[in-house]
């Protein structure tokens, strides 16, 4: 006999992460069973709270149906990115047959990704019938286990498509209290300009959280408009936040301020190191968003990954808690006590490089010393630096190429770059050349 899933464990609500812990401390937490709304203004970035809530649900493997009526499959994978290849994903295509009116133009994508897709992306033929396309959401639920997640885009897509807001109502109406019955939670994105006072009011009676994106005196705000039997301190309050690349931050964290700023010496010395976000998340065994996070103080690493972003930028874990290295009344640095530093896709043994300074002197110029194999070709520059840069070679003589024009560089000679940066370096001689090199902090 088959066990119904419930959405509590011992008489418990389970809680679900919306992928943005400050997001979840103004809601009082998500849990399974929620239908979420989220009415979107222009420049609202509805969008990436979307992909928090899917990168979550995603890393956490749990099964996550995209439901697309307003972009193609195509388009859908290409906002996903990497998460796109993820096996706990599947895409139901209600666009191509739907908006995308059978064009072959988006049946190609079935032709040319389809044995790339077999499973994960599913066309369903007619998305202009609300039941067709409820009996395809619960019939791929069907053969799904656990809480499944939703992403619903969106309900303005299913007006234009189903020709009116009573058959979106209805559809509303029936789904969301069998979503709920079925142990999912499931983000509804909706744009509320498109649609009446009298539809909006009968789908937020529905919905179990209500959330308006829009822009408030110039300014991204998120206002809470429901939150059900949950403490929720922060109703219909604007909540101003900002998105950074992928990440949404919110004002109210960029006012605690501390004295200890962990996450500007992470950032410091990795910049230092000419090492990326990317790279350093690869290194430590973590996502280039947690890195992003960590640096922007949003969140703490646990001690074990502070430990592994300490080696991987080849500091002591002490270095991240100290005081900078020019309080005090020390003026001479020991060339015995110099730390290492990596060089931007340039292979140790073709050239390597030691810091002039520590590396939690904030300094508005990073000092650094270069030693060049004899006969090496370096296939790029040294850094990524958007500031200018000084170079003075100390011994030996190179060849420096800007723009595919060779440049010769003999001992004693200054380098100056403002703008432009080398393609190449070579080390012409059969003797090792030693190069000062000096990036300034803007």
């Amino acid at each position: 006999m088959a066990i119904p899933k419930t959405s509590a464990i011992n008489g418990e609500k389970r809680r679900v992460s919306s992928g943005i812990p400050e997001l979840d401390k103004l809601l009082g937490d998500l849990y399974i069973g929620d239908n979420v709304l989220w009415y979107e203004d222009a420049g609202s970035f509805s969008a990436v709270f979307a992909l928090h809530f899917i990168r979550e649900s995603l890393t956490a493997k749990k099964p996550l149906i995209y439901v697309t009526f307003d972009r193609s499959p195509k388009n859908v994978v290409s906002f996903l990115g990497p998460l796109a290849k993820s096996q706990n994903l599947t895409i139901l295509d209600c666009f191509t047959n739907g908006k995308g009116n059978r064009s072959e133009v988006f049946d190609k994508f079935y032709e040319k990704d389809g044995a790339l897709w077999p499973y994960q992306v599913i066309k369903v033929n007619e998305p202009t019938n609300s039941s067709r396309v409820g009996e395809a959401i619960y019939g791929l639920h069907n053969n799904l286990s656990g809480d499944v997640h939703f992403i619903l885009d969106s309900l303005t897509g299913m007006q234009s498509l189903w020709g009116g807001e009573e058959q979106v109502v209805d559809f509303y109406a029936k789904t969301c209290p069998r979503l709920y019955e079925l142990d999912t939670i499931a983000y509804w994105l909706i744009e509320k300009g498109a649609h009446s006072t009298k539809l909006k009011a009968n789908i937020n009676k529905i919905a179990q959280v209500a959330i308006d994106l829009s822009i408030h005196r110039g300014k991204s705000s998120l206002k809470i408009l429901k939150a059900e039997k949950r403490d929720s301190r922060y109703l219909n309050e604007h909540h101003i936040y900002l998105c950074e690349d992928t990440d949404i931050v919110f004002e109210s964290q960029r006012q605690i301020k501390t004295k200890f700023d962990l996450g500007a010496k992470i950032r410091s010395m990795r910049l230092m190191r000419g090492i990326s976000q990317k790279d350093l998340a690869g290194l430590t065994g973590v996502t280039p968003s947690t890195i992003s996070q960590v640096e922007k103080n949003l969140i703490y690493p646990s001690l074990p990954a502070l430990f592994r972003i300490a080696e991987s930028l080849s500091v002591e874990v002490a270095t991240f808690f100290r005081g900078h290295g020019l309080e005090g009344n020390v003026y001479i640095y020991s060339a015995e006590e110099r730390s290492t530093t990596s060089l931007k896709n340039i292979a140790p043994q073709d050239a390597e490089a030691q810091l002039l300074l520590p590396a939690d002197i904030d300094a508005p110029v990073e000092g650094v010393s270069i030693t060049i194999a004899p006969g090496k070709k370096l296939p790029g520059h040294f850094f990524s630096h958007k500031g200018a840069e000084l170079g003075y070679l100390l011994e030996g003589r190179l060849e420096m190429t800007i723009d595919n024009q060779p440049y010769t560089v003999n001992s004693g000679d200054t380098i100056y770059l403002n703008k432009n940066i080398p393609g190449q370096w070579r080390n012409t001689t059969e003797t090792t050349a030693k190069l000062l090199w000096f990036k300034f902090n803007k």
